[in-house]
Protein backbone atom coordinates (compact mmCIF):
# COMPACT_ATOMS: atom_id res chain seq x y z
CA UNK A 1 0.00 0.00 0.00
CA UNK A 2 1.19 3.07 -1.02
CA UNK A 3 0.23 6.09 1.39
CA UNK A 4 2.22 9.08 -0.12
CA UNK A 5 -1.19 10.91 -1.03
CA UNK A 6 1.49 14.61 -0.66
CA UNK A 7 3.15 14.50 -3.94
CA UNK A 8 1.91 17.80 -4.35
CA UNK A 9 3.32 19.18 -1.07
CA UNK A 10 6.89 17.78 -1.77
CA UNK A 11 8.79 21.11 -3.28
CA UNK A 12 7.26 22.47 0.18
CA UNK A 13 8.64 19.75 2.25
CA UNK A 14 12.39 19.86 1.19
CA UNK A 15 12.57 23.64 2.02
CA UNK A 16 15.23 25.06 4.22
CA UNK A 17 15.11 28.22 5.96
CA UNK A 18 18.17 29.08 4.22
CA UNK A 19 18.42 28.34 0.20
CA UNK A 20 21.17 25.55 -0.07
CA UNK A 21 21.75 23.84 -3.54
CA UNK A 22 21.19 20.23 -3.21
CA UNK A 23 23.87 17.43 -3.91
CA UNK A 24 23.71 13.71 -5.30
CA UNK A 25 22.71 12.65 -1.37
CA UNK A 26 19.17 14.35 -1.62
CA UNK A 27 18.00 16.43 0.66
CA UNK A 28 16.62 14.27 3.19
CA UNK A 29 19.78 11.82 3.15
CA UNK A 30 21.42 15.03 3.32
CA UNK A 31 19.28 16.11 6.75
CA UNK A 32 20.82 13.11 8.30
CA UNK A 33 24.49 13.41 7.62
CA UNK A 34 24.34 17.08 8.93
CA UNK A 35 22.67 15.46 12.16
CA UNK A 36 25.07 12.48 12.24
CA UNK A 37 28.12 15.10 12.22
CA UNK A 38 26.73 17.73 14.95
CA UNK A 39 28.08 18.12 18.02
CA UNK A 40 24.48 17.30 19.88
CA UNK A 41 24.44 13.85 18.29
CA UNK A 42 28.03 13.29 19.65
CA UNK A 43 26.73 14.09 22.68
CA UNK A 44 23.97 11.74 23.00
CA UNK A 45 25.73 8.86 23.77
CA UNK A 46 26.68 10.44 27.32
CA UNK A 47 22.81 11.16 27.80
CA UNK A 48 20.95 8.86 29.91
CA UNK A 49 17.50 7.14 28.18
CA UNK A 50 15.65 5.66 31.73
CA UNK A 51 18.56 4.46 34.36
CA UNK A 52 21.39 6.54 34.50
CA UNK A 53 23.91 3.16 34.40
CA UNK A 54 27.14 4.61 32.75
CA UNK A 55 29.04 1.39 33.82
CA UNK A 56 26.65 -0.62 32.47
CA UNK A 57 26.92 -1.32 28.60
CA UNK A 58 23.71 -3.17 27.99
CA UNK A 59 21.92 -0.07 29.39
CA UNK A 60 20.37 2.06 27.12
CA UNK A 61 21.67 5.46 25.96
CA UNK A 62 20.04 8.04 24.39
CA UNK A 63 22.04 7.12 21.45
CA UNK A 64 20.80 3.73 21.09
CA UNK A 65 17.18 5.21 21.43
CA UNK A 66 17.42 7.57 18.71
CA UNK A 67 18.99 4.45 16.45
CA UNK A 68 16.02 2.37 17.51
CA UNK A 69 13.48 5.00 16.15
CA UNK A 70 15.20 5.68 13.37
CA UNK A 71 15.31 2.19 12.27
CA UNK A 72 12.10 1.13 13.75
CA UNK A 73 10.41 3.81 11.38
CA UNK A 74 12.38 2.87 8.51
CA UNK A 75 11.09 -0.61 8.55
CA UNK A 76 7.54 0.65 8.77
CA UNK A 77 7.98 3.10 6.01
CA UNK A 78 9.33 0.85 3.43
CA UNK A 79 6.27 -1.65 2.83
CA UNK A 80 4.11 1.73 3.34
CA UNK A 81 5.70 2.93 0.11
CA UNK A 82 6.72 6.23 2.56
CA UNK A 83 9.92 7.73 2.27
CA UNK A 84 12.58 6.00 4.96
CA UNK A 85 14.96 8.68 4.30
CA UNK A 86 12.59 11.49 5.78
CA UNK A 87 11.72 8.87 8.60
CA UNK A 88 15.80 8.43 9.14
CA UNK A 89 16.37 11.60 9.49
CA UNK A 90 13.81 12.47 11.70
CA UNK A 91 14.21 9.47 14.18
CA UNK A 92 17.95 10.85 14.07
CA UNK A 93 17.35 13.63 14.81
CA UNK A 94 14.41 13.86 17.48
CA UNK A 95 15.60 13.52 20.77
CA UNK A 96 18.82 16.43 20.12
CA UNK A 97 17.64 18.63 22.38
CA UNK A 98 17.55 16.18 25.55
CA UNK A 99 18.55 17.00 28.84
CA UNK A 100 21.06 15.06 30.88
CA UNK A 101 19.50 12.61 33.12
CA UNK A 102 16.79 11.65 30.71
CA UNK A 103 12.90 12.47 31.42
CA UNK A 104 14.33 13.51 35.41
CA UNK A 105 16.80 16.23 34.39
CA UNK A 106 13.96 17.21 31.49
CA UNK A 107 11.59 18.17 34.39
CA UNK A 108 14.05 19.42 36.66
CA UNK A 109 15.48 21.72 34.42
CA UNK A 110 11.71 22.86 33.26
CA UNK A 111 11.19 23.87 36.77
CA UNK A 112 14.56 25.94 36.80
CA UNK A 113 13.57 27.22 33.39
CA UNK A 114 10.11 28.31 34.55
CA UNK A 115 11.40 29.76 38.15
CA UNK A 116 13.67 32.08 35.55
CA UNK A 117 10.17 33.30 33.90
CA UNK A 118 11.50 31.46 30.60
CA UNK A 119 8.21 29.20 30.43
CA UNK A 120 8.34 25.71 30.14
CA UNK A 121 11.63 23.60 28.71
CA UNK A 122 10.07 20.52 26.35
CA UNK A 123 12.78 18.19 24.83
CA UNK A 124 10.56 18.01 21.68
CA UNK A 125 10.53 22.05 21.13
CA UNK A 126 14.17 22.00 21.74
CA UNK A 127 14.95 19.62 19.40
CA UNK A 128 13.85 21.87 17.38
CA UNK A 129 15.95 24.79 18.82
CA UNK A 130 19.14 22.55 18.68
CA UNK A 131 18.69 21.81 15.06
CA UNK A 132 17.80 25.63 13.94
CA UNK A 133 20.25 27.54 16.19
CA UNK A 134 22.24 26.34 18.98
CA UNK A 135 24.24 23.41 16.76
CA UNK A 136 26.85 24.62 14.19
CA UNK A 137 27.85 27.64 16.48
CA UNK A 138 24.58 29.51 16.34
CA UNK A 139 23.65 28.61 12.38
CA UNK A 140 22.00 25.56 13.06
CA UNK A 141 21.67 22.90 10.63
CA UNK A 142 19.43 24.11 8.12
CA UNK A 143 17.35 20.92 7.89
CA UNK A 144 14.47 20.31 5.25
CA UNK A 145 10.80 21.43 6.40
CA UNK A 146 9.82 17.59 6.72
CA UNK A 147 12.61 16.72 9.16
CA UNK A 148 12.25 19.90 11.45
CA UNK A 149 8.30 19.32 11.69
CA UNK A 150 8.68 15.63 12.52
CA UNK A 151 11.45 15.99 14.71
CA UNK A 152 9.42 18.97 17.18
CA UNK A 153 5.97 16.29 16.65
CA UNK A 154 7.71 13.62 17.63
CA UNK A 155 5.62 13.59 21.47
CA UNK A 156 5.93 9.79 21.73
CA UNK A 157 5.14 10.07 25.52
CA UNK A 158 1.08 11.25 24.00
CA UNK A 159 0.06 8.05 23.17
CA UNK A 160 -2.38 8.62 20.24
CA UNK A 161 -4.38 4.98 18.56
CA UNK A 162 -4.26 6.25 15.02
CA UNK A 163 -2.75 9.90 13.54
CA UNK A 164 -3.72 11.25 10.13
CA UNK A 165 -0.73 13.67 9.19
CA UNK A 166 -2.08 17.71 8.08
CA UNK A 167 -0.46 17.78 4.95
CA UNK A 168 0.24 21.57 6.07
CA UNK A 169 2.98 23.43 6.30
CA UNK A 170 2.52 25.93 9.50
CA UNK A 171 5.14 28.54 10.67
CA UNK A 172 7.56 25.85 13.07
CA UNK A 173 9.53 29.03 14.39
CA UNK A 174 6.09 29.90 16.31
CA UNK A 175 5.83 26.69 17.98
CA UNK A 176 6.48 27.08 22.02
CA UNK A 177 4.86 24.20 23.23
CA UNK A 178 4.28 20.54 22.32
CA UNK A 179 0.68 20.21 23.39
CA UNK A 180 -1.67 19.65 20.12
CA UNK A 181 0.92 18.97 17.39
CA UNK A 182 0.43 16.87 14.41
CA UNK A 183 3.19 16.08 12.51
CA UNK A 184 2.46 17.29 8.50
CA UNK A 185 3.86 13.95 7.14
CA UNK A 186 3.03 10.40 7.07
CA UNK A 187 6.67 9.64 7.69
CA UNK A 188 6.58 12.18 10.84
CA UNK A 189 3.90 10.18 12.12
CA UNK A 190 5.48 6.80 11.92
CA UNK A 191 8.31 8.32 13.84
CA UNK A 192 6.24 9.10 16.45
CA UNK A 193 4.98 5.84 16.74
CA UNK A 194 8.35 4.20 16.20
CA UNK A 195 9.29 6.33 19.81
CA UNK A 196 6.52 4.70 21.87
CA UNK A 197 7.32 1.23 20.10
CA UNK A 198 11.01 1.86 20.84
CA UNK A 199 11.34 2.93 24.03
CA UNK A 200 7.98 0.60 25.75
CA UNK A 201 10.24 -2.55 25.10
CA UNK A 202 13.57 -1.53 25.55
CA UNK A 203 12.59 0.10 29.15
CA UNK A 204 11.08 -2.56 30.53
CA UNK A 205 13.30 -5.02 29.22
CA UNK A 206 16.31 -2.47 31.09
CA UNK A 207 14.42 -2.84 34.40
CA UNK A 208 14.30 -6.62 34.70
CA UNK A 209 18.27 -6.70 33.63
CA UNK A 210 19.01 -4.25 36.03
CA UNK A 211 16.53 -6.11 38.49
CA UNK A 212 13.54 -3.91 39.18
CA UNK A 213 11.22 -5.66 37.47
CA UNK A 214 10.53 -9.37 36.94
CA UNK A 215 9.46 -10.99 34.04
CA UNK A 216 6.15 -12.49 35.33
CA UNK A 217 5.34 -9.10 36.42
CA UNK A 218 4.83 -7.95 33.22
CA UNK A 219 0.79 -7.29 32.80
CA UNK A 220 -1.23 -10.53 31.14
CA UNK A 221 -2.76 -8.62 28.50
CA UNK A 222 1.26 -7.37 27.35
CA UNK A 223 2.42 -10.75 27.74
CA UNK A 224 -0.74 -12.85 25.40
CA UNK A 225 -0.68 -9.68 22.90
CA UNK A 226 2.68 -7.99 22.60
CA UNK A 227 4.90 -10.67 23.95
CA UNK A 228 7.57 -10.88 26.54
CA UNK A 229 10.63 -9.80 25.01
CA UNK A 230 11.69 -6.54 23.72
CA UNK A 231 12.46 -7.93 20.17
CA UNK A 232 8.59 -9.58 20.03
CA UNK A 233 7.13 -6.57 20.94
CA UNK A 234 8.66 -4.43 18.47
CA UNK A 235 7.69 -7.10 15.78
CA UNK A 236 4.04 -7.24 16.88
CA UNK A 237 3.76 -3.18 16.76
CA UNK A 238 5.17 -2.76 13.63
CA UNK A 239 3.19 -5.15 11.88
CA UNK A 240 0.11 -4.27 13.53
CA UNK A 241 0.96 -0.82 12.05
CA UNK A 242 1.82 -1.83 8.47
CA UNK A 243 -1.30 -3.82 8.35
CA UNK A 244 -3.43 -1.34 9.48
CA UNK A 245 -2.18 1.87 7.47
CA UNK A 246 -5.10 3.55 5.60
CA UNK A 247 -4.93 6.46 3.82
CA UNK A 248 -8.42 7.69 5.69
CA UNK A 249 -7.79 6.83 8.97
CA UNK A 250 -4.21 7.46 8.73
CA UNK A 251 -1.10 5.47 10.94
CA UNK A 252 -1.99 3.53 13.88
CA UNK A 253 -2.56 0.57 15.96
CA UNK A 254 -5.39 -1.53 15.97
CA UNK A 255 -7.68 -1.67 18.94
CA UNK A 256 -6.84 -4.84 20.47
CA UNK A 257 -3.19 -3.81 20.04
CA UNK A 258 -3.47 -0.61 21.79
CA UNK A 259 -5.75 -1.40 24.23
CA UNK A 260 -2.57 -3.84 25.41
CA UNK A 261 0.00 -0.31 24.57
CA UNK A 262 -2.08 1.38 26.80
CA UNK A 263 -2.17 -0.88 29.84
CA UNK A 264 2.12 -1.81 29.11
CA UNK A 265 2.79 2.11 29.59
CA UNK A 266 0.77 2.93 32.87
CA UNK A 267 2.80 -0.33 33.52
CA UNK A 268 5.99 1.39 32.98
CA UNK A 269 4.93 4.60 34.72
CA UNK A 270 4.14 3.08 37.52
CA UNK A 271 6.65 0.24 38.37
CA UNK A 272 9.64 2.24 36.35
CA UNK A 273 9.30 5.98 35.88
CA UNK A 274 8.03 6.36 39.16
CA UNK A 275 9.99 3.78 40.96
CA UNK A 276 11.79 4.68 44.14
CA UNK A 277 15.25 4.55 42.05
CA UNK A 278 13.91 7.10 40.07
CA UNK A 279 12.60 9.16 42.91
CA UNK A 280 15.86 9.15 44.30
CA UNK A 281 17.90 10.57 41.11
CA UNK A 282 15.44 13.22 40.90
CA UNK A 283 16.87 14.38 44.50
CA UNK A 284 20.13 14.00 43.97
CA UNK A 285 20.13 15.86 40.16
CA UNK A 286 18.15 18.59 41.01
CA UNK A 287 20.84 19.29 43.45
CA UNK A 288 23.39 19.16 40.95
CA UNK A 289 21.63 20.91 38.15
CA UNK A 290 21.02 23.81 40.33
CA UNK A 291 24.95 24.08 41.96
CA UNK A 292 25.65 24.10 38.30
CA UNK A 293 23.10 26.94 37.19
CA UNK A 294 24.23 29.47 40.29
CA UNK A 295 27.34 28.93 39.72
CA UNK A 296 27.69 29.94 36.09
CA UNK A 297 24.83 32.51 36.37
CA UNK A 298 27.19 34.03 39.75
CA UNK A 299 29.85 33.75 36.93
CA UNK A 300 28.31 35.20 33.87
CA UNK A 301 26.46 38.36 36.61
CA UNK A 302 29.77 39.19 37.71
CA UNK A 303 32.17 39.08 34.34
CA UNK A 304 29.90 38.68 31.44
CA UNK A 305 32.29 38.76 28.63
CA UNK A 306 35.41 39.28 30.95
CA UNK A 307 38.05 36.69 30.22
CA UNK A 308 40.40 36.78 33.06
CA UNK A 309 37.27 36.19 35.73
CA UNK A 310 36.27 33.12 34.38
CA UNK A 311 40.27 31.74 34.24
CA UNK A 312 40.61 32.48 37.27
CA UNK A 313 38.61 29.68 38.23
CA UNK A 314 40.82 27.24 36.71
CA UNK A 315 38.72 24.96 36.03
CA UNK A 316 36.87 23.78 32.66
CA UNK A 317 33.62 24.49 33.21
CA UNK A 318 34.33 28.71 33.81
CA UNK A 319 36.60 28.23 30.80
CA UNK A 320 34.41 25.87 28.30
CA UNK A 321 31.31 28.41 29.16
CA UNK A 322 33.23 31.66 28.72
CA UNK A 323 34.07 30.61 24.95
CA UNK A 324 31.02 29.70 24.54
CA UNK A 325 29.45 32.65 25.76
CA UNK A 326 31.89 34.69 24.12
CA UNK A 327 31.03 32.98 20.84
CA UNK A 328 27.13 32.61 20.96
CA UNK A 329 26.21 36.23 22.98
CA UNK A 330 26.14 37.80 19.53
CA UNK A 331 23.96 35.56 17.74
CA UNK A 332 21.75 35.30 20.88
CA UNK A 333 21.26 39.09 20.36
CA UNK A 334 20.81 38.86 17.14
CA UNK A 335 17.84 36.31 17.10
CA UNK A 336 15.94 36.64 20.17
CA UNK A 337 17.86 40.28 21.39
CA UNK A 338 18.35 38.43 25.06
CA UNK A 339 20.51 36.07 26.39
CA UNK A 340 18.08 34.87 28.96
CA UNK A 341 17.94 31.60 27.90
CA UNK A 342 21.97 30.96 26.93
CA UNK A 343 22.68 29.12 30.78
CA UNK A 344 19.62 27.00 30.86
CA UNK A 345 20.20 25.76 27.07
CA UNK A 346 23.87 25.11 28.06
CA UNK A 347 22.89 23.05 30.70
CA UNK A 348 20.10 21.44 28.84
CA UNK A 349 23.37 20.54 26.17
CA UNK A 350 24.86 18.63 28.42
CA UNK A 351 25.93 15.01 28.96
CA UNK A 352 25.67 13.14 32.38
CA UNK A 353 29.29 12.57 32.67
CA UNK A 354 29.91 15.90 32.08
CA UNK A 355 27.69 17.12 34.89
CA UNK A 356 29.05 14.66 37.58
CA UNK A 357 32.66 16.26 36.73
CA UNK A 358 31.43 20.02 36.64
CA UNK A 359 30.42 19.45 40.74
CA UNK A 360 33.56 18.28 40.84
CA UNK A 361 35.58 21.01 39.46
CA UNK A 362 33.34 23.85 41.41
CA UNK A 363 33.58 22.22 44.60
CA UNK A 364 37.06 20.97 44.74
CA UNK A 365 39.37 23.75 45.30
CA UNK A 366 42.80 21.77 43.08
CA UNK A 367 43.95 24.51 42.13
CA UNK A 368 44.44 26.33 45.61
CA UNK A 369 46.31 23.22 46.73
CA UNK A 370 48.38 23.24 43.33
CA UNK A 371 49.26 26.44 43.85
CA UNK A 372 50.40 25.85 47.47
CA UNK A 373 52.36 22.58 46.18
CA UNK A 374 54.39 25.08 43.97
CA UNK A 375 55.34 27.19 46.21
CA UNK A 376 59.01 28.15 47.25
CA UNK A 377 58.50 29.00 50.82
CA UNK A 378 56.00 25.99 51.50
CA UNK A 379 57.62 23.71 54.23
CA UNK A 380 55.37 20.41 54.82
CA UNK A 381 57.62 19.44 57.62
CA UNK A 382 60.23 20.79 59.53
CA UNK A 383 60.79 19.18 62.67
CA UNK A 384 62.89 21.77 64.28
CA UNK A 385 59.92 24.29 64.43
Amino acid sequence: MNLNSYSAMQDAFKTRKKPRTEDGRGPYYRDTTAIIHSSPFRRLKHKTQVFFAPSNDHICTRMEHVLHVASIASAICRPLGLDTEIAWAIGMGHDLGHTPFGHVGERIISRMSEERGLGKFEHEVNSLRVVDFLSNGGNGLNLTYAVRDGIVCHNGESLRMRIVPTGRIRDLDAVTEREGLIPATYEGAVVRFSDSIAYLGRDWEDAYRLGILKEHELPDIVKERLGTTNGRIINTLVDDIVKGAEKEEGIGFSPEIFEAVEVFSEFNYQYIYRSEILNGYTRYFTRLLHLIADYLEDLYQSFHLSESGYMAEHNMLAAGFYNHAKDMYPKYMEREGSDRRMIIDYIAGMTDNFCLDCANEILKPDHLNEEIEHSITGRWFDAAR
